[in-house]
């Protein structure tokens, strides 16, 4: 296939060279918003004269046969072509002849990547706040159903404090929906067109640039032409967006890694979403787990890649931001496939809830409640926590909890225990005690619930 940009040159490019500068092994997959552009491009020029009406029909009909033929498996991409643009413009000449060369009038191959990249980002935007949300409803079954599981809650990876399982799952519940709210600020930023930009300094002619937008789903253009064509702030912004997505993917998947490890054993992971030793029979890894939290480093990288290219380019396009897609498209396709494979794991997985409340109470995690028990009767809340300390250190050492020691165990540190020491330091009642709001309670727990489904 020949090159848009003959008739200057004198030789051809050499093959490597030629294979070198190409982009169509991976610019490809964005061939259905490249034909969407020139459809809109196409009858934006019939419309304004730029040329014949009937020969601006002739094209956009052959463009979206082209389209059609490419989706049904009829036409095959040609992998020799420079680039997506290439192709189609080529595979339009070659149906229609000199009709389909007026197509490219006012148009450069730099506005019309950039037209495309956001074309094919808003839509993958989309799939991945579809994605957040279903791991987000999946999330919220979690908590539904394990209102009542008691827990330890954790600081410095110690027993803390108790709280619910639905409590704790539904924290990540939060991060994804703030996830959801980035990618679509994101997109929101995204979705300005910048096709009638060009090369750099616009056209001569007398195009609308408001009436492409308007036909690409554009919320309006990009206003400066050097701009439209150079900036790649949109791409930065979905894969910063991304990146943080995986950071929270890669905390739940930790979490998962240690909840389903002997030590823990708060958790199972269905055996579809497992796998096993070459050597030891007796082993089930969360393989997948493990992957997320790997591929967190490479969707970084990928946002680093972009951040590195882009911060030295003067105005305008540079060739340089040929190596934006492969960075943007493998960060995307990454967060896809781990949001899905997360939420398979998630929908599967068995909590043990006596496992988890049998490991809550050796941790001493109701200590501040006991605390709390002694200041309520006057005491100020740093001597209480000094005799609390003492006694959990008295507790220790005899090996027992804090329900385990007699009262008159307790009274040896403080006369002011009586019987409702006992109640205070119940983990069920600790839990239903902790009612401010965004605590672990039922009540609480379905507000939480609530917000994260509206």
């Amino acid at each position: 296939m020949g090159k848009l940009w003959t008739g200057r040159f004198h030789k051809a490019l050499d093959a490597a060279a030629d294979d070198f500068n190409s982009s169509i092994s991976f610019d490809s997959k964005m061939y259905r918003q490249d034909i969407l552009g020139s459809i809109a491009h196409a009858t934006m020029l019939g419309e304004k004269n730029i040329i014949d009406k009937s020969e601006a029909e002739k094209i956009t009909k052959t463009l979206s046969e082209i389209l059609e033929d490419i989706e049904l498996g009829k036409l095959e991409i040609d992998m020799t072509a420079e680039d997506i643009h290439s192709f189609v413009e080529g595979e339009l000449t070659a149906r229609i002849g000199d009709t389909g060369k007026r197509l490219h009038t006012s148009r450069s191959r730099n506005d019309q990547v950039a037209t495309d990249l956001r074309l094919y980002l808003r839509d993958e935007a989309n799939e991945v706040v579809t994605l957040l949300n279903t791991l987000i409803k999946t999330i919220t079954v979690i908590a539904e159903n394990n209102k009542d599981t008691i827990m330890s809650g954790y600081t410095h990876l110690q027993r803390a404090q108790p709280i619910t399982f639905a409590h704790y799952i539904l924290a990540y519940g939060m991060m994804f929906k703030r996830d959801v709210s980035r990618v679509l600020d994101a997109a929101a930023r995204m979705n300005y067109s910048p096709l009638g930009s060009c090369a750099l300094a616009g056209t001569t002619y007398d195009i609308d640039r408001d009436l492409t937008a308007s036909l690409l789903g554009f919320d309006g253009i990009c206003e400066n032409s050097l701009d439209g064509v150079s900036d790649r702030d949109f791409c930065l912004e979905l894969m910063s967006a991304i990146s943080i997505i995986m950071m929270h993917l890669s905390r739940l998947s930790e979490e998962i890694i240690l909840f389903c490890s002997g030590e823990f054993s708060f958790i199972e992971l269905d055996d579809s979403h497992t796998t096993g030793s070459s050597i030891m029979p007796q082993k089930k890894n969360p393989d997948l787990a493990e992957l997320i939290r790997g591929k967190t480093g490479r969707v970084y990288g990928d946002l680093f890649t972009l951040l590195t290219v882009m911060k030295g380019i003067p105005l305008a396009y540079n060739k340089d931001m040929q190596e934006d897609k492969e960075a943007v498209f493998d960060s995307v396709e990454t967060v896809k496939k781990c949001l899905e494979q997360m939420n398979a794991m998630l929908s599967s997985m068995t909590v043990k809830k006596d496992r988890l409340y049998a490991a809550a109470g050796h941790g001493y995690i109701n200590a501040t409640d006991l605390a709390d028990y002694l200041t309520k009767k006057g005491i100020p809340f740093r001597t209480s926590y000094k005799l609390v300390g003492e006694i959990v250190a008295y507790a220790i050492s005899k090996n027992a909890t804090l329900e385990e020691l007699t009262l008159d165990e307790y009274k040896k540190f403080s006369s002011d225990f009586d019987e409702k020491l006992f109640e205070a330091i119940d983990l069920r009642e600790c839990v239903l005690r902790r009612t401010s709001v965004g605590g672990p309670t039922a009540r609480s727990v379905d507000r939480q619930i609530a917000f994260l489904l509206c």
